[in-house]
C-alpha cells in the first residue's frame, strides 16, 4: 500500500496537468515535468521517495529502448554505422573537450572537466524519443540522425562508467553516501574485479546468449503462446522478456536500455513483432511519464533561489555550447536547413544518465557534493527546457523556413460502413470513388489535414486521423465492416497497421496497397489476403498500348499482356518462400528470379512466334475481335 500511496499523486497530477498542457500545444513531456514540479518544490508533497520511485520509473526508457529496436533491422544498424560513429561518436568526443577544455580555462583540474564532460554529453533519450514520436517528426533525417546519436551515447554509458574511477581527485566524504547508494541502486556488476579481458569476454558472452535466445527461444516461445489465444498470458510474456534482458545485461555492467534494445533488434523479424509493440506500449507511457513527474520534482528550487544567475547561466550555455556542436556536425552530414535546425534544437540538454554518472563520481570521490548539486540541477533544467526548444522549432523557426506541418485533434467519426479505407491518395481514391460509385458506404481515414481540405472541396467526405491507431479504427466501426482498404504511402506503416488489422479483427478481408514486389511481400506477410502493386495494372497497360502503336493487333497486344500477367502472378507466388529483407544479396532469390524471367521469355516466344499456322490462327482470333468490338460499339449507340 504505500507503494501505490507514493504512486497517486503521480498518476493524479498527471490526470490533471498532462491534457491541459496537451491542449495549448505544450506537450505531453512538459506536461509531466510542470506536474512534478506543483507535486515537488509547490505543493511540497513528494519529497522522500522521488530518487527510488525515479529508479522505478527509469524502466520506462528500458522499454523505449526496447520498442526502438524491435522497429530496426541489423542490415538498418549497419546503414546506420556512419551516423552512429561519426555523429554519436564525434558529439561525444567534442562535447567532453569543450567542457573540459572550458572548466581548465577557469581554473577547475582537468580530470574533473572531463568527468563533468562525460556527464553533460549525454542527453535525454526519454523526453527526446518521446517529443519526436509525439510531434511526428521521427521519420525526418534530423529525427533519425538524433537518434542514431542518443544510440551511441547510451552504448558510450560503458566507457564511461569504466573510465570515472581513474578521474578521482578527492576522497569521499561521509556526506555522500546517500549518492553512493543511488549509485548502486542501478544494479550490481558481477563482473568486478575481473582483469579486463574477463570482463570483455563476459560482455561479449551476455550479447551472444541474448542474440542465441532470442532467434532459437523467443521464437517458438511466442508462437507457443500466441497459439493459446491468451492475451494476458502474451503480456506478461513480453515483459518478463525486458525486465529479463535488462536484468541480465545489468549483471555485467551493461546499461539496461542497451540491453533492451538489442534484444529488440534480434526480435524485428519476428511475425509477433507489432503485438509485442501493443502489448509493451501502454507500460512505457505510464513508467516514462511517472520518470518525467520525477525529474520536475526533483528540481531544487531552494538551490535555485540562491545561486539563479550561475545556475541559469550554466543552463543556457550548456544547451548554446551543445547546440553549436551538433550544428557543425549537422553541416557535415549535409543535411538540409530544416533537418539541421531539428537536429541541433533536440539534442543540446543533459541526460537521465547524467544523474546516474554524478551518483557515481560522487561515491568514488571525483566529483565533491556542492558541484554535484549544482550539476545534477542543471541537468534537470536542460532536460526540462527541451520541450520548449520543440515548441521554438515548430512555431518560430519551421514557419520561417516555410515548411511547416499542419497539426490537429483526429475528427470525430459520425458514420460507419461496410469498407474503411486508410489513405486518401491516388490509390484510395479511386478505390472509394469507385464503391461510392456503386451505392457502397465507407469511411475514409487520413492523416494528411492539407489533403483532406483540398479533397473536401469537392465533395469527398473523409476523417483526419492516424489509420494505424487502434482507437480510431475502433471508432470507424471496423468490428461490424467486411473489408479494410490499406492504402498508406509508408509501407513500414502499411505493415503494422494490416498486422493490427489481422490480429485483432480476424474476419475482416484486407485488400492492401503496395508500392513494389518487396512491399507486396512485406505487406502480404504481416495478413493481407490481397496485395495490389500500384503500378503493375498501368505498366501492363502501358506496355500493351505499345506493342498496338508498333503494329501489333490489339488482340495480340492483349494476349501477351495477360500472358505476361498470369505468369507474372505465378512467379510472385512461387518466390515467395525464398523471399527476405536482403533479397538482392539472396543468391537463391536471385537465382530463382532470373530462371523465372528467362521462362517468360521461352513462353512468349513460343507461344506468339511469328508461323504460317499461328499467323493463320491469330488472322481468325483477330477477325473475331474486330466483329466483337463493332458489335458492342453499335450497341453502345442504340
Amino acid at each position: 500500500m504505500e507503494v501505490l500511496g507514493t504512486i497517486l499523486p503521480y498518476l493524479l497530477a498527471a490526470v490533471i496537468v498532462v491534457p491541459l498542457a496537451n491542449r495549448v500545444g505544450l506537450g505531453s513531456v512538459l506536461g509531466y515535468l510542470i506536474a512534478g514540479v506543483a507535486l515537488g518544490p509547490a505543493l511540497g508533497v513528494l519529497t522522500d521517495n522521488t530518487i527510488e520511485l525515479q529508479h522505478v520509473s527509469e524502466f520506462g526508457v528500458v522499454m523505449m529502448l526496447f520498442l526502438i529496436g524491435l522497429e530496426l533491422r541489423p542490415r538498418e544498424l549497419w546503414h546506420m554505422r556512419a551516423q552512429l560513429l561519426g555523429l554519436g561518436g564525434l558529439q561525444v568526443v567534442l562535447t567532453i573537450a569543450a567542457i573540459a577544455g572550458i572548466l581548465w580555462v577557469w581554473g577547475f583540474d582537468l580530470r574533473l572537466g572531463v568527468t563533468l564532460g562525460m556527464v553533460l554529453a549525454l542527453s535525454s533519450t526519454a523526453i527526446v524519443l518521446q517529443t519526436l514520436q509525439e510531434r511526428n517528426l521521427e521519420r525526418r533525417t534530423g529525427g533519425r540522425a538524433a537518434f542514431s546519436v542518443l544510440l551511441f551515447q547510451d552504448i558510450a554509458v560503458i566507457p564511461m562508467l569504466a573510465l570515472m574511477p581513474l578521474l578521482a581527485v578527492t576522497h569521499k566524504h561521509p556526506g555522500d553516501a546517500d549518492h553512493a547508494h543511488d549509485a548502486a541502486a542501478h544494479g550490481i556488476n558481477l563482473l568486478e574485479g575481473y582483469p579486463a579481458w574477463a570482463q570483455g569476454l563476459g560482455i561479449l558472452g551476455v550479447i551472444a546468449a541474448i542474440i542465441l535466445a532470442g532467434r532459437f527461444f523467443a521464437y517458438p516461445i511466442f508462437r507457443f503462446i500466441a497459439s493459446g489465444r491468451s492475451g494476458e498470458i502474451f503480456t506478461a510474456a513480453a515483459l518478463a522478456l525486458v525486465i529479463g534482458t535488462s536484468m541480465l545485461v545489468s549483471a555485467v555492467g551493461l546499461s539496461p536500455a542497451l540491453g533492451a534494445f538489442l534484444a529488440g533488434v534480434v526480435l524485428s523479424g519476428s511475425e509477433y513483432r507489432h503485438q509485442l509493440e501493443s502489448d509493451i506500449e501502454p507500460f512505457k507511457g505510464l513508467l516514462l511519464g511517472i520518470f518525467f513527474v520525477s525529474v520536475g520534482a526533483g528540481v531544487d528550487f531552494k538551490l535555485l533561489s540562491s545561486q539563479p544567475i550561475l545556475i541559469f547561466g550554466l543552463s543556457f550555455g550548456l544547451i548554446i555550447l551543445k547546440a553549436l556542436i551538433l550544428a557543425v556536425l549537422s553541416f557535415g552530414a549535409r543535411m538540409s536547413v530544416r533537418d539541421r535546425w531539428l537536429f541541433s534544437l533536440s539534442l543540446p540538454q543533459a541526460g537521465e544518465f547524467g544523474f546516474v554518472l554524478i551518483g557515481l563520481a560522487i561515491s568514488i570521490g571525483a566529483v565533491t557534493g556542492g558541484i554535484a548539486k549544482i550539476t545534477t540541477l542543471v541537468i534537470a533544467l536542460t532536460m526540462f527546457l527541451t520541450p520548449l526548444l520543440f515548441i521554438l522549432y515548430e512555431n518560430v523557426i519551421e514557419p520561417r523556413l516555410g515548411q511547416k506541418a499542419v497539426t490537429r485533434e483526429a475528427d470525430e467519426i459520425d458514420k460507419q460502413g461496410l469498407v474503411i479505407i486508410a489513405g486518401l491518395g491516388r490509390f484510395g481514391q479511386m478505390v472509394n470513388r469507385l464503391l461510392r460509385s456503386d451505392g457502397v458506404e465507407t469511411v475514409v481515414l487520413d492523416d494528411d489535414a492539407q489533403q483532406l481540405d483540398t479533397l473536401r472541396k469537392f465533395g469527398i467526405q473523409a476523417y483526419y486521423g492516424d489509420a494505424s491507431r487502434v482507437s480510431l479504427l475502433e471508432a470507424a466501426g471496423i468490428a461490424r465492416s467486411k473489408v479494410f482498404v490499406a492504402a498508406l504511402r509508408d509501407t513500414q506503416k502499411q505493415v503494422q497497421m494490416v498486422s493490427q488489422v489481422r490480429q485483432r479483427w480476424p474476419h475482416i478481408h484486407i485488400i492492401a496497397r503496395a508500392t513494389d514486389r518487396a512491399a507486396a511481400y512485406q505487406i502480404s506477410a504481416a495478413g493481407a489476403q490481397t496485395v495490389i502493386r500500384e503500378m503493375f495494372a498501368g505498366s501492363l497497360e502501358a506496355g500493351k498500348t505499345a506493342l498496338t502503336q508498333l503494329g501489333t493487333h490489339p488482340y495480340r497486344s492483349e494476349r501477351i499482356a495477360t500472358a505476361f500477367r498470369n505468369h507474372d502472378e505465378e512467379m510472385f507466388e512461387g518466390l515467395r518462400t525464398l523471399w527476405t529483407t536482403d533479397f538482392d544479396n539472396n543468391s537463391d532469390y536471385v537465382a530463382a528470379a532470373r530462371a523465372r524471367s528467362e521462362q517468360l521469355n521461352d513462353v512468349l516466344r513460343s507461344d506468339f512466334a511469328h508461323t504460317p499456322e499461328t499467323d493463320d490462327w491469330a488472322l481468325q482470333a483477330a477477325e473475331r475481335f474486330d466483329r466483337d468490338e463493332e458489335e458492342a460499339a453499335m450497341n453502345n449507340d442504340k
